[in-house]
């Protein structure tokens, strides 16, 4: 390791040989990763570094960005960056920046088909098949339903939330979305259908599918009240920030027939705890949602060439601060 060159940090979730981080910053920076699951397994690692790539299976603080001495940039190696905290970076004259679009196909694929697994009952054919496979029928589902001219409903219409737009566009569903930041004239560009309030949205949604970014708006937008507004039998989808949904709501929905089904991607927790009452009710086989939820873990995002896109384009940003380019994706 070259002691003259300036360090970056990577904080979590990459532990192998950082062949593609070196590569971009070769004789740029030297390049160090911790796979650390806590932010207090940091410290005294990482207050020299001059850029730090931060994943998901942690967070970064204000405890831990004011021992930072000497930093250019803070990279969220993701989309969604409520897990560090930017605001003080600002104050600190620490750019955060994120990588909007490393993913955006992989994720939009993923919730169109978590929601076609659920709404053409291929999850709940192969539970129920697999424990009660008498009888071997279509009709164990009943009832299933066309999904042409049914309402696709999207809360937050950003680049994942359009490429899923138009994936639900092609299966001849009509999409209508609840983003308030978008400018006028964005719905007519992309064929769909803006409503002015969360409420108006879910009451019509057959799938409500969830995009937004986690902050202070949206916290637990999705929870026991609020699925209430959905019409009886409908099917939820989370691929976007864990704590969007209040999932201690779902089993209950799941349980009264309020949901038909739910699909998530991503826990406020991750991993969960294993008495989270979601997981206890999605490995109960006398539960609703033994058949009727799925859980993922936090993996939407990926494919092979995904996270070689997301890695890459992180050191690249880590390499413009360190050479003095213009920095993109900041987002604070």
């Amino acid at each position: 390791m070259n002691a003259s060159l300036p360090k970056v940090v990577i904080t979590d979730f990459i532990n192998d040989s950082l062949a593609i981080e070196k590569k971009v910053l070769d004789g740029i920076a030297t390049v160090e990763a911790f796979d650390a699951f806590n932010e207090q397994s940091l410290h005294g690692q990482i207050e020299s570094a001059r850029a730090v790539m931060l994943y998901h299976n942690l967070s970064l603080s204000e405890a831990t960005i004011s021992r930072l001495t000497n930093c250019d940039l803070i990279v969220r190696c993701g989309v969604g960056f409520d897990n560090v905290d930017h605001r003080y970076a600002r104050q600190r004259g620490i750019p955060v920046a994120n990588v909007p679009d490393y993913g955006t196909e992989e994720v939009a694929d993923s919730a169109i088909g978590m929601a076609l697994s659920l709404t053409r009952g291929i999850h709940f054919y192969n539970q129920r098949m697999r424990s009660q496979p008498d009888p071997w029928m279509y009709n164990v589902s009943q009832p299933l339903y066309r999904h042409r001219g049914r309402v696709f409903g999207i809360v937050g219409l950003g680049r994942i939330g359009t490429a899923t737009a138009r994936r639900a566009l092609a299966m001849g569903m009509k999409v209508r979305f609840y983003d308030p930041l978008k400018p006028d004239g964005y719905d007519k560009a992309n064929g769909v259908e803006r409503v002015e309030s969360l409420q108006e949205l879910m009451k019509e949604s057959f799938i409500l599918s969830m995009h937004c970014p986690l902050n202070e708006d949206s916290q637990h937008l999705i929870n026991s009240e609020t699925l209430k507004w959905l019409p009886r039998g409908s099917y939820l989808v989370n691929t976007a920030r864990g704590d969007v949904v209040d999932t201690t709501a779902i089993p209950e929905a799941l349980a009264s027939g309020q949901l038909a089904g739910a699909a998530i991607d991503v826990l406020a927790e991750e991993p969960p705890r294993e008495n989270h009452p979601l997981l206890a009710a999605w490995r109960d086989p006398e539960h609703p949602a033994f058949e009727r939820l799925i859980i993922n873990p936090h993996s939407a995002f990926y494919c092979e060439e995904g996270l070689q896109d997301m890695r890459r384009k992180g050191a690249e940003a880590c390499r413009r601060a360190l050479t003095g380019e213009r920095l993109r994706n900041v987002i604070n």
